[in-house]
């Protein structure tokens, strides 16, 4: 051991020596950036120095190099790696410019800034959603004689949030284009999830045709309407109908989160949904509850359920929806079941733990069942999802036992506070909170890793859901997230998810307060880029957290 000691202070000596005495003219370097697109993201990649360094990569909002806009020039967030390239999704970064510099082992930089380079200066720069553009009809099969009252679906559009349906009563004489037919039939813009239950049985026809387009939150097209599907109906086929599930658990070797959330394709008439939790698997479908019931849910209306009890006891389980009217009796029969696994070794190496943000959705539309709208999709290394939607600081503090050392993984990612903050609560009564749970984890040899808190935007909080924020958010804000840079292990979200004015841009954010897509890639991208330096390099360079 005294030797191995020996030979590791002879080699930082020897870097040492090196880099002081520029032996080899490496404090003269200046990055060279190469931009090479790579299955709809892209490289940026430099020279590899053959002497121990680190990589600092800059996103900026304006050109450094510009004398005009240099005084402009906000830096929106750092990476730091070790590799000699990093790969980005370059939606999440609109109009940003990107530069390096080589950062010696003694936190010097070594020689110049790269040039900046500007993502949008390359055809491949910025990779729309083209593939969603145009809709894609899934079911049911045009050579198939349906009920009139049959479900279609189609493939989502994870940027969408909603849809419009056109029912024609022939095909449509303007294919991939946006306005309704002159065969329209009917429409409808209030659709919420990938899926329609049409009812059909007034119309005397037998040939219908559908199709259907994205729209945004203000309801203009994303994209053309879907290719017409034809649909034919037997007005004397009498189906009972079921929901379709709409949530799939353990996608990708993903662990289920502590509360999952399910999702379904909606049916017509009713006035809310019961869930069944089952130990065993039941593809009966009928209207009576199944013997291998262990739980029961009901929503009422809506197409997904928030499951208030946390899975923590290891096994297989399964659940299937119905719908009820309101005279409380079924609507149709069961769904078919899906199943879904509680593993506690998938939390045994990280786990996310917060509030919604954490537990995932966003968009107006979207649940945490959507896994496109949860940071943790985006991962490079396991993890599991702890997160409550609604939670505080403090419910965050009370549930850390029952909750967090069930798993007790090695690193535990935190990002609570928002709630309470946005609601009133002190700044210090939150950091007090902040600071039972990271010592929690210090008592139970679970490194606490903080994620700075994104700012939030109180007028599109209002908009979304009639609420108010306290007028002193931006300073409470503030004073949570000086503390969380104070502590050991943090991760900084907040610089790069600030607009000019200090909040939520809306392209990060439409509800003002949980990132949509684009937000949770950059969260997960950025929680990427910053991941050794908490986790292993910071035990050897504690400057590293800094």
């Amino acid at each position: 051991m005294k030797r191995f000691m020996l030979i590791v202070l002879a080699l930082f000596i020897f870097c040492y020596i090196i880099k002081m005495t520029n032996a080899f003219g490496f404090n003269q370097c200046k990055p060279f950036i190469t931009v090479t697109p790579e299955n709809n993201q892209i490289v940026l990649s430099w020279p590899k120095l053959p002497y121990p360094v680190y990589y600092e990569v800059e996103v900026l909002s304006n050109n450094p190099d510009n004398m005009e806009q240099a005084v402009k020039v906000r830096t929106i967030t750092k990476y730091r790696t070790w590799d000699n390239k990093m790969t980005i999704d370059p939606n999440i970064f609109p109009d940003t410019y990107w530069r390096v510099t080589v950062q010696g082992l003694f936190h010097h930089p070594l020689g110049q800034h790269s040039d900046a380079v500007l993502l949008t200066q390359f055809p491949y720069g910025i990779i729309g959603d083209s593939d969603y553009d145009k809709l894609v009809a899934l079911s049911p099969d045009p050579k198939l004689i349906m009920s009139d009252t049959p479900i279609i679906t189609w493939r989502a559009n994870p940027t969408a949030v909603s849809y419009e349906l056109e029912v024609l009563t022939g095909s449509p004489e303007n294919p991939n284009g946006t306005e309704l037919s002159e065969h329209h039939l009917f429409s409808t813009q209030e659709v919420y999830t990938n899926g329609y239950q049409l009812d059909l049985s007034d119309r005397s026809e037998t040939v219908f045709y559908w199709r259907v387009r994205a729209l945004d939150y203000y309801g203009n097209p994303i994209g053309v309407f879907s290719d017409a599907s034809e649909l034919a109906v037997d007005h004397n086929i009498k189906e009972p109908v079921r929901p379709i599930i709409n949530a799939f658990f353990n996608r990708n070797g993903m662990a289920t989160p502590l509360y999952p959330v399910y999702n379904w394709i909606p049916i017509q008439h009713v006035s809310g949904y019961e869930v069944e939790i089952l130990n065993q698997p039941d593809n009966s479908h009928g209207f009576s509850p199944s013997p291998y019931r262990i739980d029961t849910k009901r929503v009422i209306t809506g197409n997904d359920c928030y499951d208030e009890v946390p899975h923590i006891i290891p096994g297989t389980y399964y659940w299937r929806v119905r719908g009820f009217d309101d005279s409380d009796q079924p609507v149709g029969e069961y769904s078919d079941c899906a199943p879904f696994i509680v593993d506690l070794a998938k939390g045994s190496y990280s786990a996310t733990f917060g509030d919604s943000i954490t537990h995932g959705g966003g968009a107006i539309s979207y649940s945490p069942a959507n896994l496109e709208y949860s940071y943790q999709t985006y991962f490079q290394f396991p993890s599991i999802n702890l997160g409550k939607s609604g939670d505080t600081s403090e419910t965050m503090l009370q549930r850390f036992d029952d909750d967090v050392l069930p798993y007790h993984p090695r690193f535990l990612i935190i990002l609570g506070g928002t709630n309470s903050l946005r609601g009133g609560v002190p700044a210090s009564q939150v950091i007090a909170e902040l600071s039972g749970i990271r010592d929690k984890c210090n008592a139970h040899g679970i490194r606490p890793i903080f994620l700075t808190l994104p700012p939030i935007n109180p007028a599109n909080i209002d908009r979304a859901f009639n609420e108010d924020t306290v007028e002193n958010w931006k300073e409470q804000f503030a004073q949570v997230n000086r503390f969380i840079r104070s502590q050991p292990y943090f991760i900084d979200l907040q610089p790069a998810m600030t607009d000019m004015e200090g909040q939520l841009p809306e392209y990060y954010g439409l509800d003002g307060l949980h990132p949509d897509l684009a937000g949770k890639k950059l969260m997960g991208q950025i929680i990427n880029a910053n991941w050794s330096r908490v986790t292993r390099w910071s035990a050897f360079f504690p400057w590293l957290s800094n």
